[in-house]
């Protein structure tokens, strides 16, 4: 019996010949492996569906604990202007990765797949690249199991004051308690305030955001060396994406 689902392909892998086996994070099943027959082809009619960021219907034949065969779809979006543009590739492969290696297979959770989809739209629509990573790895933070404290002091509770980062702490910590980790990233009230906002946004209420250079930096350091200490996760789109950040900015500077 055919299934259906809504999906978006985080991972593709040739094998054989002329055959893939893609991973897809699915609206009504989660993280699913299907092998595509024949896609590699180009005059296959799998192919197009089997691209990496590509959002569609997708039909299939067995699945659950094991994987499915795909047999039929529908492409809604092909993300094209995301794969003709190096760095916008950078940025959506860091995301999808960062979406595969926080989730097992068969556990469902629209609210994920609703957020891979709008960022990789906003992408798309060419929102600031840098910010979309950033608020992404903020919001998955709890698929990850790891709850920052970004509402109070991590020490006393305050809400008040002046706020830094305590990464040992794994949140803020106010001016009165600062003495209580003296390794505490010095970060600026936009950054406190920002952290707050990433957190908890309904991202479908973006705006245009455009923040400062050094605004962007502090954020990078926290929420780096936050996931560095406690994700476990390692990434090689990670290694990438910072190669082409390095890039930009050399572009920029000449």
């Amino acid at each position: 019996m055919l299934k259906k689902c809504e999906g978006i392909v985080i991972r593709t892998n040739d094998y054989g010949e002329s055959n893939k086996i893609i991973t897809i994070y699915t609206r009504e099943l989660g993280k699913i492996g299907l092998m595509a027959r024949g896609a590699r082809k180009p005059s296959s009619r799998l192919s197009s569906l089997t691209h990496l960021f590509t959002y569609g219907q997708f039909l299939f034949q067995g699945g659950g604990s094991g994987m499915g065969t795909l047999q039929q779809g529908e492409s809604i979006s092909s993300m094209r202007s995301i794969r003709e543009d190096i760095f916008l590739t950078a940025y959506a492969s860091y995301v999808v990765e960062l979406t595969d290696k926080a989730t097992e297979n068969n556990q469902i959770n629209p609210f994920l797949f609703q957020l891979l989809y709008q960022t990789l739209s906003y992408l798309e629509e060419g929102f600031d690249m840098e910010v979309l990573a950033i608020i992404f790895e903020m919001k998955i933070l709890n698929v990850l199991g790891l709850y920052p404290q970004l509402d109070r002091c991590t020490f006393c509770g305050a809400t008040d004051g002046r706020f830094g980062f305590s990464i040992r702490e794994g949140g803020l910590i106010c001016h009165r308690c600062a003495e209580k980790d003296p390794y505490h990233l010095q970060i600026s009230p936009a950054t406190v305030k920002l952290l707050r906002l990433f957190y908890y946004l309904d991202l479908t209420r973006l705006g245009t955001i455009s923040l400062k250079p050094e605004t962007k930096k502090q954020l990078r350091l926290v929420v780096d060396m936050y996931y560095d200490e406690y994700s476990g996760i390692v990434l090689k789109s990670k290694r990438f994406l910072k190669q082409m950040e390095q890039l930009k900015d050399t572009f920029k500077d000449s």
